[in-house]
């Protein structure tokens, strides 16, 4: 999804300043943080992810100014599109490379490397206004699946109000969008109800919740964050009580099942053959916590960030 609010693509200097003087190499490349890499680095897909290739981009630039990086958004499907294709060096995911996507990378001869970077909790906000607090797993199915026939918030739940519900949720081309339809609401369509105004801008899907009485949306919980005094953020009950969204219980997988991983895939051989992509991949991955803390995301767990090292360390055996 496109995001027109850059807050958290900019990177503070004092964050910058204060990175750039504890940069420690890491993975298997030959170009190491500060080590005079120069060339161009090409990153797309994921606007989700793209504040924190963003901000990788920009503190790498401290060490390494001489690397130069382009990190565009076009959504994560059409992000593995030109992957896939040969077209990037790097593609930035909010879900998990699909089978066909996957075979096209083959078809193409693009080996590639998973590497999560940070974690998102996908956020159900409402109009702050809305009578609503928490909504269960099924209740969130069955408000977005296909061909859904609730209304009025009462058809949800007698409890609710009787109130029009009205939709504003991610284009089809966004991860997001994908990751709702099929790891959420799981219809074996992998689609989400079609009566909905919806935007690849995450700025429009703000304006359309908060200026609509009785109106739900979804996206990440940062920018969640960014919109908290516009939008109420509904708690989600998967059967152990009502989890609101946040650092804490994203991390603690209590926030399920809208706690999602966020990737960056790399091309095993751009990696191995342009010191500028080893360079940028070996920074980014070195750096996630001060990075995804830099762009406002949720930073890896212990157990997560090894498991990252360890996959980037893959990428020369």
């Amino acid at each position: 999804m496109k995001r027109t609010s850059i807050r958290r693509a900019l990177v503070p200097a004092a964050v910058a300043a204060a990175l750039s003087a504890t940069l420690v190499a890491c993975g298997g490349g030959s170009a190491g943080n500060g080590s005079g890499a120069s060339g161009s680095v090409v990153v797309d897909g994921s606007s989700t992810v793209e504040p924190m290739s963003k901000a990788a981009s920009e503190l790498l630039s401290e060490e390494s100014p001489e690397v130069q990086v382009a990190v565009g958004a076009s959504g994560t499907g059409g992000g593995f599109e030109k992957f896939c294709a040969g077209q990037t060096d790097i593609s930035d995911a909010s879900r998990p490379i699909k089978d066909e996507e996957a075979k096209a990378c083959k078809q193409n001869g693009v080996d590639y490397t998973e590497l999560q970077v940070a974690t998102d909790a996908l956020t159900v906000v409402a109009h702050k206004d809305l009578a609503v607090d928490c909504l269960t797993t099924e209740q969130v199915v069955e408000l977005f699946e296909p061909g859904s026939k609730v209304k009025t918030w009462k058809q949800l739940d007698p409890s609710f109000p009787n109130e029009k519900v009205s939709l504003f949720i991610p284009g089809t081309d966004s991860g997001t969008y994908d990751y709702m339809a099929a790891d959420v609401v799981a219809h074996e369509s992998e689609k989400l109800r079609t009566d909905v105004q919806s935007s690849e801008d995450d700025n429009v899907l703000v304006q359309g919740v908060s200026g609509t009485e009785g109106a739900v949306g979804f996206f990440g919980y940062t920018y969640y964050e960014e919109n908290s005094d516009k939008l109420k953020a509904l708690k989600i009950d998967d059967g152990n009580g009502c989890v609101e969204p946040s650092v804490e219980t994203a991390q603690a997988g209590e926030y399920t099942p809208l706690a999602r991983p966020l990737f960056i895939y790399t091309n095993n051989k751009k990696y191995n053959d342009n010191e500028a992509v080893a360079a940028y991949t070996d920074f980014y991955v070195a750096n996630l916590e001060k990075i995804a803390e830099a762009a406002q995301y949720i930073p890896l767990n212990d157990e997560q960030n090894g498991e990252t090292q360890a996959a980037l360390e893959g990428i020369t055996s």
